[in-house]
């Protein structure tokens, strides 16, 4: 293959992520970065190819915002927008020896240098001068391939049976943005809990870390308490906490550990049309002055915890659309997670840049789907593969951000249900209520006698 076609390659496979109208993802992605982490990682190409190792990484990436294709669809997308200058169709041999060849180590140091917190100065990402962090898990389907099966389980239903193999997924999460700090995942045999320690290298003083209660376990928060950063965390309304201490506020200290933690418990009260369902929280918190961290603030912060399901809903029914992922073996599956992760990150960075371009507009009105669909177009038409001397801070992507905020959030509530079953036979029937209710919530403080 001749240099000149090799370059144009190149380029196109650059897609969303070149220079030019689309700049607001060159920034995070650039060829710079992805040449670096190559030579790091010791996968550039050593002979000149059909699908060079950079052609690779951006075929990848490319492939996360067309999960519904195979990778020679998602490489013709990538050069639909040359016309007579696109370079010779590499066979789907071709492409998968390319991603065999690149492996998982490329994607996964890309990962590690765009991850973390997007730059901002929306006030919702920080509470009292600390950023607001989630931490959960989720489970992505892999293929039924016998190589998958021998490393990933199936998850068995009540009937007994099992679908596909499932690999389990746990992040940490910037409330607001939604940006991703850190990920770990692997069998889904491996819990949550051990997932979520291998993410205490991301925690720092300064952040305040949300988890619902299946995070409350003493030793895992002994280990996020260790780091610097505050916790929020839900745990079960009957747990035994003898208390020492008894704030002003109703509120008692408890030790946890080595750290003393601040115990809050509280009613809270929905109101709708339909009447009043009332739950029990009980929140444990390592910030211990009710003075400067006042607890009805901290009840309503622990629902911004939501924030990371959104950004799970966005990864797997946005991106993916519920599909299974490609990949049919365990080295497969990390590469595509990994360029999955990115592409999601490049996304949200894109998103951040174009609302924080306009003071006072809130990341949460950013819409995902928006910023997906304009990538996916901007990719297909090859826009901005040639370098323009000015760069565009928000780009085409923010600008269909921008031109389609969704509106302010509404207090509101909708059951947690399954609206359409894989099986008509595991559905919940015809008469479960699915309108969603304009709400007014209560909250009650709990004083608990030490």
């Amino acid at each position: 293959m001749e240099q000149a076609a090799i370059t144009r390659t190149v380029k196109v496979a650059a897609g969303v992520f070149a220079p030019g109208h689309i700049g607001e993802l060159t920034r995070i992605v650039p060829f710079e970065m992805v040449d670096d982490v190559l030579a790091a990682t010791g996968t550039f190409q050593r002979r000149v190819r059909l699908v060079p190792a950079r052609v690779t990484v951006y075929l990848l990436l490319a492939g996360a915002l067309f999960a519904e294709l195979g990778y020679r669809q998602v490489f013709d997308r990538l050069c639909a927008g040359l016309a007579g200058l696109a370079p010779a169709r590499p066979s789907g041999s071709a492409l998968r020896q390319a991603r065999q060849r690149l492996g998982a180590a490329p994607l996964k140091a890309l990962f590690n240098l765009v991850r973390g917190p997007v730059a901002t100065t929306a006030a919702a990402t920080r509470w009292r001068g600390l950023l607001v962090v989630a931490v959960d898990g989720t489970l992505l389907s892999v293929p039924d391939a016998p190589a998958n099966l021998a490393v990933f389980s199936k998850q068995r239903c009540n009937s007994g049976a099992g679908g596909y193999p499932q690999i389990r997924l746990t992040a940490l999460v910037a409330c607001g943005t939604r940006a991703v700090i850190g990920a770990a995942f692997g069998p889904a045999t491996t819990g949550e809990l051990e997932y979520a320690s291998r993410l205490t290298g991301d925690l720092r003083p300064g952040m305040l870390l949300l988890g619902d209660r299946n995070f409350a376990a003493a030793d895992l928060l002994n280990r996020f308490a260790a780091t610097g950063a505050h916790l929020l965390v839900r745990c079960k309304s009957g747990r035994k906490l003898p208390p020492v201490a008894r704030c002003g506020d109703g509120t008692f200290l408890a030790r946890l550990g080595a750290p003393t933690v601040r115990v809050i418990d509280a009613e809270i009260s929905i109101a709708t049309s339909q009447g009043v369902r009332i739950g029990h929280y009980r929140l444990l918190t390592t910030l211990t002055d009710p003075s400067a961290h006042p607890a009805c603030e901290l009840i309503r912060l622990y629902h911004e915890r939501w924030e990371i399901e959104t950004a799970y809903a966005e990864l797997k029914s946005t991106i993916l659309g519920g599909r299974v992922l490609r990949a049919r073996t365990p080295a497969g599956v990390e590469q595509e997670v990994w360029a999955l992760l990115v592409a999601y990150q490049a996304l949200r960075t894109a998103m951040t840049d174009a609302t924080d371009s306009v003071p006072g507009t809130d990341p949460d009105r950013a819409g995902f789907t928006v910023a997906l669909s304009a990538a996916r177009d901007q990719l297909i038409l090859a826009a901005g593969i040639i370098a323009d001397t000015i760069i565009d801070l928000v780009g085409v992507i923010g600008r269909h951000v921008l031109a389609q905020l969704l509106p302010q959030r509404r207090v509101r509530t909708k059951d947690r249900i399954v609206k359409r079953a894989i099986s008509k036979y595991n559905a919940r029937g015809p008469a479960i209520d699915r309108t969603t209710y304009k709400a007014t919530i209560s909250i009650n403080m709990l004083t608990t006698d030490p």
